[in-house]
């Protein structure tokens, strides 16, 4: 597994999954909120697996040396 997602779409991912699970207890409080760990694991892995199939990339290329 490789990194695929650059640290301002971590930290966006990160933001809008705890968003959404703090919606499951406070705001209406329906389980759909629970959907914010996609998002949040994504942004803890680093991986998105859309972007693996559609062959995107918002991480920096490392320099090879």
């Amino acid at each position: 597994m490789t990194v695929n997602m650059g640290t301002a779409d971590r930290v966006i991912r990160a933001i809008v999954g705890l968003v959404l699970i703090a919606l499951v207890f406070l705001g209406p409080q329906t389980a759909w909120g629970w959907i914010g760990l996609i998002p949040l694991v994504t942004a803890f892995i680093g991986l998105c697996p859309a972007y693996s199939l559609l062959g995107i990339k918002t991480c920096k290329a490392r320099s090879v040396r």
